[in-house]
């Protein structure tokens, strides 16, 4: 008996698994769909920051916000008509503006000269929307500077702080308040993106002047370009054709010189050497055999000049270098008052920016090889000359 029991357990067990298995072969599952699980957002709520975080920030504003409104009512808005000629030479009367702003309680204004020239009739806007005629008073077009006057009570004029542009520095604010497009009164903001930049304007060489990326548009001419504490630095004068936020203005030192002999005199008189000179470059000095690769070599000489009355020379002989003709045989500066010169430009630039008619100067010249140095009184220059 327990034999039998034995044989049977061993032969039902493999027939259970068979069946087992068959059932699985047979019959194959399908698996259920399951949801998607829901995903879980995490939403970051920032804590607000505290108010001692934003101190910085409303004082800056509250910064430009005062200059503003300290300012703004010294600029005005300049309307000037210009009578031009049509094709059958008919007088046609055109309209430009541009601004400026008071420097006192007698109604001077100062502007560029390219906003006023010309016209016929210049009209001012104050900032009370009051529209008075000018009258110009002088005008200085070699540093595109002039000086018109109202006449209002002195109750209606908010005159504004000169500062100074000696000691200015890259990076430093820079706050523009003009008329842009008739605009009136409209303020931007940027920081003083270099200094002593060197301009052409109508042929003659602008120079010293501070380069801003605060926005400057047409109808900015002639307003002023302020620091961080509302004080004059410069008036704006011009902007880079083609590009953006890159504009220029005229440093208030210049203005400075300049708009107290407009005043008095109507005019300004520029310092002045009387000479005519080529810029010298390694290569002409190479093609000339020059002894110095930067200088001026003198071309030619007014008669009666600074220059000719303290004995420099110009060219002997002309020849010729390349595609040009040259005077040489004159003499060669090389600095003024110890500073190099290497251009025309740069050389009127310090005569502008440093000295005054009736300056004596120290010129450093090489002559025949030889170097010595010439002093020369300054005279005004000549309207011949300009």
């Amino acid at each position: 008996m327990r034999r039998r029991a034995t044989c049977k357990r061993f032969f039902f067990t493999p027939l259970l698994l068979f069946a087992l298995c068959g059932c699985f072969l047979s019959s194959p599952q399908t698996a259920t769909p399951q949801p998607s699980p829901t995903p879980l957002i995490i939403i970051a709520t920032p804590t607000p920051l505290p108010e001692s975080a934003f101190t910085a920030q409303d004082i800056e504003e509250q910064l430009i916000i005062n200059i503003y409104e300290r300012v703004s009512p010294a600029v005005v808005h300049i309307t000037s008509q210009v009578i031009t000629l049509d094709f059958f030479w008919g007088p046609v009367p055109q309209e430009g503006t541009g601004s400026g702003f008071i420097i006192d309680r007698e109604g001077h204004i100062v502007t560029n000269n390219h906003v006023i020239e010309g016209a016929e009739r210049i009209d001012v806007t104050l900032a009370d929307g009051t529209v008075v005629p000018a009258q110009v008073v002088g005008a200085d077009p070699y540093n595109d500077l002039a000086v018109i006057r109202i006449d209002v009570p002195a109750e209606l004029l908010t005159p504004v702080e000169l500062g100074s542009s000696a000691d200015l520095r890259v990076g430093q604010r820079a706050i523009a308040i003009g008329n842009p497009f008739g605009l009136d009164r409209t303020l931007t903001t940027g920081v003083i993106s270099s200094l002593g930049r060197i301009i052409e304007s109508e042929g003659r060489p602008l120079g010293e002047l501070i380069q801003t990326d605060a926005a400057i548009n047409p109808g900015n001419s002639g307003g002023p370009l302020l620091d961080s504490r509302g004080r004059v630095i410069g008036v704006n004068t011009a902007i880079r054709s083609g590009a953006e936020n890159i504009g220029f203005a005229v440093p208030v030192d210049t203005v400075k010189r300049v708009v107290p002999q407009l005043i008095a005199t109507g005019r300004y008189e520029h310092p002045w050497l009387g000479i005519l000179a080529y810029a010298i470059t390694p290569g002409l000095a190479q093609a000339l055999d020059l002894p110095v690769e930067r200088g001026l070599l003198i071309a030619q000489i007014y008669r009666d000049s600074p220059a000719h009355k303290a004995g420099l020379r110009g060219g002997t002989r002309q020849v010729r270098v390349g595609n040009y003709r040259v005077m040489i045989g004159g003499d060669i500066i090389t600095a003024i008052n110890g500073v190099a010169v290497d251009s025309m430009d740069s050389l009127t630039v310090y005569l502008e920016s440093k000295t005054a008619v009736g300056d004596t100067v120290e010129l450093s010249v090489i002559r025949e090889g030889q170097p010595l140095t010439v002093r020369v009184k300054l005279a005004a220059r000549p309207e011949t000359a300009r």
